[in-house]
């Protein structure tokens, strides 16, 4: 279909409107933008938009204020009799399932990881979080909302981690996003690394605040993981259209890993349809470049999936006109879901 406003770029039928009209025309634009996440929330009785009056989680970008008997925006803390309750993501209660990956893995940092010999006999812990802090109306792994809604299945830190084994090279944390319940994580992390040498790895939307991305980040420089953040677009309008959240934390932790770790960190941003261009590939690429223009960068080809699963999978030409983009900034751009380009 055509946008509502231009009448001119196609679009998605869940936003209706163009990434032109977006980006130019956000007074007109929101009430579209509001109403998809409205919509694509409501039926995993997650709240629209984060709560502002109540007591306050500091956890991540959203700040909720949380009222009683309401949940924050991430689904998993509350507020009963006034305090703050966390209903998962604690050391003693994960929302998250596992499974071993035999590397190379599908982890999207895997292409640039030291391990990644086929006939390896290593492999990887894959911890799939059941919450996440964005709203992504293209989410490829949408199902961890149902794990939101029913705050199921649930493990504890210590469970997870007697896992490890002889043959364990690495734990993945991923989801959804490990944010809601980094607590969780970095407990896993502790007592993962008390067993053996094992790199702690990480993908997430980097929305987490500051002070708890620096111990996010310590794990990863201490042990030679990577913390890889997939940046969904450069214009913040486009960001808030896309995944309901502005973009400014997780660009100023981009730049706060900079600082301390470049080396840690790996990028990625799916290429989505009518809506991520070659201006905004191009944006990111520059961006990440004046922090460090060998930063790993992976555009990844969109397969259809949630609520815009009217659109169709990145086409060869997009998807090989914003890789020559990227590689004018960054030396290591990759492709990555070839296997899904027309």
């Amino acid at each position: 279909m055509k946008c509502e406003i231009c009448g001119k770029n196609n679009v998605s039928a869940i936003l209706g409107v163009c990434s032109d009209c977006i980006r130019e025309e956000w007074d007109r634009t929101k009430f579209f933008v509001e109403k998809a996440h409205h919509i694509s929330r409501k039926k995993f009785n997650l709240p629209p938009k984060p709560p502002k009056k109540g007591v306050e989680c500091n956890l991540c970008i959203h700040h909720c204020k949380i009222s009683e008997g309401e949940r924050g925006y991430c689904g998993i803390r509350t507020n009963i009799k006034g305090k703050l309750v966390h209903l998962a993501g604690t050391p003693s209660r994960g929302i998250a399932e596992w499974y071993f990956d035999p590397l190379p893995t599908n982890c999207v940092a895997s292409w640039c990881c030291p391990a990644r010999d086929k006939f390896s006999p290593l492999k990887n812990l894959a911890v799939f979080y059941g919450a996440c802090t964005f709203n992504c109306l293209y989410c490829q792994n949408w199902t961890f909302k149902e794990n939101t809604m029913l705050l199921s299945p649930t493990i504890s830190a210590k469970k997870l981690a007697s896992n490890i084994d002889e043959y364990t090279y690495c734990i993945c944390y991923f989801g959804g996003d490990p944010t809601p319940q980094v607590a969780h994580a970095l407990k896993v992390s502790k007592l993962a690394t008390e067993v053996k040498d094992i790199k702690i790895c990480w993908e997430t939307n980097g929305s987490m605040n500051s002070r708890i991305l620096k111990k996010v980040a310590e794990t990863s420089i201490e042990s030679g993981g990577t913390i890889k953040i997939d940046i969904k677009a450069w214009n913040d309008n486009l960001h808030r259209a896309l995944t309901g959240v502005t973009n400014a934390q997780t660009l100023k932790n981009i730049e706060y890993l900079g600082k301390i770790a470049p080396e840690i960190i790996v990028a990625s941003t799916v290429l989505l349809p009518y809506y991520i261009d070659r201006e905004e590939i191009e944006n990111i690429a520059r961006f990440l470049s004046s922090i460090d223009e060998n930063i790993p960068y992976s555009l990844l080809a969109f397969y259809p999936t949630f609520y815009m699963r009217d659109l169709p999978t990145t086409s060869k030409k997009h998807a090989l006109e914003c890789y020559h983009i990227a590689k004018k900034y960054l030396k290591n751009v990759r492709l990555g879901n070839v296997h899904l380009l027309h």
